[in-house]
């Protein structure tokens, strides 16, 4: 079957010069063969995400075409107003994919505002809701290798797409053929027949205006001086990032070079991912050199942040997401409680695999937590909530400890454009206060206790690495654990199982300790990993580390 297909492609005049080359090449492997065509990259919530090249199982404008004629059929069943918001980042072939959906999308006779340059996440989410559009589609693989890209679906609110339209549009996707079932046109055409249009700058400046409209304390960072180092990880972050901070009044900026320009082969880092020191190593390192009070990157798709903080001895220390999230929180808190803009009945969101020490900042402003599924689109979910309620100002935060963050309903995704913007004006204003971020996290520390968050992840690579997957995760739900290292399980949460904890049903089990510790299991959904999260605590990070150790050693065997 998949050598039917494979001989199928291989006689076709195939329209991107780059696949009939690496179509010879695997000429007579069979393992070669039946890696990119035994399988379909599978449409989801998540849309597409899959290795840059030719074949079902690979990402290429075949691909993109036939999800896209499957996203088209779903908006033409919508009514409404029958366009669709398109965005792109840096990765390899981002732009010809954007544009490649948008020459379908306009054959079959729906209107697409796209961006003329890459913008990230949250500019993509911006415009889906800024032009009342029916979905959005975001080109990226966020902060996968470079032989990577991806396709991200975005329903009308902005969010990432619900399991039922994705489920729908799957099963258009199946009747479409992938290599001459998709309706298309130029792009040229669909520009000169108005069916193409570029996202106007109102809309890039009304997504600006939203941002910093969410300031705590508006012109702190004019006056404080704040030093910063920033890399945009050779992605799409560089504008909107800069324009925000200068418009807020930072202009001591060093850029690092080498991550500066828009590159899809990231020649800097083989792993684009903020959460990772080899990421933020160059960055580093310019800080050092200028004595910076703070270092940041955010990822290609400009959705995630990472930071380092300044110390007191001159070295610098890289925050986890969690530790950023819990900063943020309190900082909004304490910010919006003495500016008087707190409002009534605040809430915060944050997936059930962050920090529980988040509950507790909460509970102290008097702010709601309200934990949700792993997945962006489940914040998003709760801010659509609050807005059917006519109570959308309520939303005060949310983040992930992955480094996502977002303060406001504007856009139902994180953005690291005012996860950046917020960061750099709460160590502006610690810093006017003769504080640092580091010192308000040793602070939080001291109040709350010493928690510590830490993430490992088993992968399982190959074909039969899904299956592998399943079958520790229903190994575990037969025979589960008693304890972990000593540590008795007093508590199991099976998240399979929505009568119990009241949200959609999720691949995730959470056990709870003896001690207090939790244990998290669950698959990611995006890669072929089991992720294992820990959290501990104890009276020094010493002990807390200690006690991580002795768990993760107790996880191993479980998930061979």
């Amino acid at each position: 079957m998949y050598q039917d297909m494979y001989e199928r492609w291989l006689a076709a005049e195939l329209d991107d010069a780059d696949l009939k080359p690496e179509l010879e090449s695997v000429k007579g492997d069979d393992a070669a063969i039946q890696d990119r065509f035994a399988v379909a990259l599978k449409f989801g919530t998540a849309g597409l995400r899959g290795v840059i090249g030719a074949g079902t199982n690979r990402m290429n404008i075949y691909v993109v075409r036939q999800a896209t004629q499957g996203l088209a059929n779903w908006v033409k069943t919508q009514g409404g107003s029958q366009t669709v918001a398109i965005s792109y980042d840096s990765r390899i072939k981002s732009n010809l994919f954007a544009k490649t959906a948008a020459e379908v999308l306009a054959a079959n006779g729906i209107k697409v505002r796209i961006y003329k340059a890459l913008m990230p996440v949250p500019a993509l989410s911006f415009a889906t809701r800024y032009y009342n559009c029916n979905a959005g589609i975001m080109v990226t693989a966020s902060h996968n290798p470079a032989k990577y890209n991806g396709y991200k679906a975005y329903g009308p609110d902005g969010c990432q797409m619900t399991d039922e339209a994705a489920d729908i549009v799957y099963a258009e996707i199946q009747k479409t053929d992938i290599l001459t079932g998709a309706k298309l046109i130029s792009f040229e055409d669909g520009l000169a027949q108005g069916l193409i249009e570029y996202v106007g700058e109102d809309c890039i400046n009304a997504l600006y205006a939203a941002i910093e409209a969410r300031s705590i304390r508006p012109g702190i960072c004019k006056t404080a001086g704040l030093k910063l180092v920033y890399s945009p990880l050779n992605g799409s972050g560089l504008v909107p990032v800069t324009h925000v901070l200068g418009d807020i009044g930072i202009t001591d900026i060093t850029i690092v070079p080498e991550q500066k320009d828009p590159d899809g082969n990231f020649p800097t880092c083989p792993y684009p991912n903020p959460e990772i020191f080899e990421a933020l190593r160059l960055g580093l390192e310019l800080a050092e050199k200028s004595g910076a009070d703070l270092m940041l990157a955010t990822d290609p798709d400009a959705d995630r942040v990472g930071i380092a903080v300044k110390c007191k001895d001159g070295s610098y220390e890289l925050l986890s997401g969690n530790e950023v999230g819990v900063l943020l929180l309190d900082y909004i808190c304490a910010g919006r409680i003495e500016q008087g803009t707190m409002p009534k009945n605040p809430v915060m969101c944050k997936s059930i695999v962050s920090t529980p020490l988040a509950d507790k900042v909460a509970e102290h402003y008097g702010v709601e937590c309200r934990n949700v599924l792993t997945g962006f689109k489940w914040i998003g979910d709760q801010i659509a909530k609050l807005e059917a309620a006519g109570e959308v100002d309520r939303f005060i935060f949310g983040f992930e400890e992955s480094y996502g963050y977002l303060a406001g309903p504007y856009v139902r995704d994180k953005d690291a454009i005012i996860g950046s913007m917020l960061i750099c004006e709460m160590a502006a204003y610690y810093r006017a206060k003769g504080s640092s971020i580091k010192e308000e996290l040793e602070r939080i520390y001291a109040e709350y206790g010493r928690y510590l968050n830490k993430v490992d992840s088993f992968e399982f690579p190959g074909l039969s690495g899904m299956d592998k997957m399943a079958g520790i995760m229903q190994d575990l739900r037969d025979n589960p654990p008693k304890d972990f290292a000593g540590d008795k399980v007093v508590k199991v949460v099976d998240y399979k199982k929505p009568e119990e904890t009241g949200l959609p049903a999720a691949n995730v089990l959470i056990y709870t300790l003896e001690s207090g510790a939790t244990v998290v299991v669950r698959p990611s959904g995006t890669e072929p990993k089991i992720k294992t999260y820990f959290t501990t605590k104890g009276k020094d990070l010493a002990e807390a580390e200690a006690k991580k150790e002795k768990l993760a050693e107790a996880c191993k065997p479980l998930l061979a």
